[in-house]
This record gives C-alpha cells, structure tokens and sequence, in this order.
C-alpha cells in the first residue's frame, strides 16, 4: 500500500482541514502546558517555603523536649496520654483535567492531655510545634503529590503536542 496523495481539490481541502486542526490542536496543548508549568511552579515555592517552616518547628519541638525531659525526666509516660490522630482525609480537584489531592487534617481543639501537675511549660511548647509540623506535613505531602501529578501531565501534554 502506497502513502501517496493524490493530487486532487478535495485532497487540497481535507490535508488543509487537517492542518488547520492539527495548528488550533498544538496552540491548545501549548496554552494547557503553559497553565500546568506556572501551577507547579507556584507549587514548588509553596514546599519550598513549607519545608522551611517545618525545619524551623521541628528544631523549636525538639529543644523544648529536651528541656521537658530535663525538668520531668523521660517523657515517655506522659506522651502515652496523648491519642492517636486518625483525622485525615484526601480528596481530589481537578486542574486542566490533572487530579491534584487535597489534604485535610481535622483541626481539634488543641487540649493538655499531659494535667497541670506534672507538665511544664516546655512540654507543652513542644506538643503545640510538634502538632504545627503534623498540619505543615500535611500541606507538604498535598504539595508535593500535586508537583509529581503535574510534572506527569506536562510530560504527556508535551508528548501530545510533538505529535501534532
């Protein structure tokens, strides 16, 4: 079988017709490329900042655990008291047809399970930055997961527009 076009007007009109498509195509997914390059560019100076953040509230959380372990002594016994935090829930939202998940930690009423005679002030401190790096991590994990998600679906859309 030959891949040769014969020329004829109605051959003229339908590679033109084609042509057409094929341009209006590629300036689509360029623009969806575009669009999804800006997001997780804006995404990746979010971590960025996050991871900031949570080197900032982890280097508090651990200073004022040594000093609590210092004042009480191993606190072991004291973080049993403290329940496990079961309230996260994904979901998703779509950008440009891409499902970026969104992360959500309930948000409880911040209560001292430790009592007030025998806490100090240092444990507290730290429960209180060890609970900011528990909702940062969550914002980072969404963060993160949306970056990889759109790195994919800018490799696709690329591939796609090569091919026109």
């Amino acid at each position: 079988m030959s891949d040769q076009v014969f020329p004829t007007k109605g051959n003229l009109l339908k590679i033109k017709k084609s042509l057409e498509l094929a341009k209006v195509g590629f300036e689509l997914l360029d623009r969806k490329r575009n669009i999804l390059i800006r997001e997780a560019l804006s995404l990746t100076d979010k971590a960025k900042n996050i991871e900031t953040l949570i080197k900032e509230n982890y280097k508090i959380a651990y200073k004022m655990l040594e000093r609590a372990n210092i004042e009480l002594g191993i606190v072991d016994e004291l973080s049993n008291s403290v329940p496990i935090d079961n309230g996260i829930t994904i979901s998703a939202k779509s950008v440009m047809g891409i499902e970026l998940p969104t992360v959500n930690l309930n948000k409880e009423k911040r209560v001292n399970y430790f009592g007030f005679h025998r806490s100090s002030i240092h444990l507290d401190e730290a429960y209180s930055n060890f609970q900011n790096v528990k909702e940062l991590t969550a914002q980072l994990a969404e963060t993160e997961s949306s970056i990889v998600r759109l790195a994919s679906g800018i490799r696709k859309t690329q591939k796609r527009a090569n091919a026109l």
